[in-house]
């Protein structure tokens, strides 16, 4: 692989990100609900934990658990993944639990996960998010990220956004 693997523990001032636990599980199914569409059965999340675990160690990139310091408590995700773009290229996802919207977790997590992904040798990431994702949007450009171009999928639009890499 040419790139060096990415660290699976992240620490913040208010997080720390690590590889997913079975005590996750009930957590990010809760997380998966808010989405819509329902509750994951636990196999079903499992098996999404699983297969993440799984990615990770083909690729050196992760989605890793963020979880509050002074808390404990699961919060969301956030890392790098192959999603709709490449190991070489990876994009940056995070998703969060709504109750902790509006907190800057989003914004610290992912600037950790940019300096990790930086840490790996990549020159280039990239992000998807909806157009009616404003708080992400903000979120990507407090980051340095730029709209890229716009393309569509069956769930409709999608802004792609490119973020050089020193």
């Amino acid at each position: 692989m040419p790139y060096s693997p990415m660290p699976l523990q992240l620490e913040t001032a208010r997080l720390s990100m690590r590889p997913w636990t079975e005590s996750d599980v009930d957590a990010h199914r809760v997380l998966v609900a808010e989405r819509g569409g329902g509750l994951p059965s636990i196999e079903d999340n499992r098996r999404m934990i699983e297969d993440q675990r799984a990615a990770s160690t083909l690729t050196g990139i992760a989605l890793l658990a963020v979880i509050r310091r002074d808390v404990g408590d699961f919060i969301g995700y956030c890392g790098l993944t192959v999603g709709r773009a490449s190991v070489d290229e990876p994009e940056i996802a995070y998703e969060l639990l709504r109750r902790v919207h509006g907190q800057g977790y989003a914004t610290e997590a992912a600037s950790a996960v940019l300096e990790a992904a930086i840490a790996t040798g990549r020159k280039r990431l990239w992000s998807t998010v909806r157009p009616w994702n404003a708080p992400s949007l903000r979120v990507l450009e407090k980051l340095g990220f730029q709209r890229d171009h716009v393309s569509a999928d069956d769930r409709g639009e999608l802004v792609w956004l490119t973020h050089s890499l020193p």
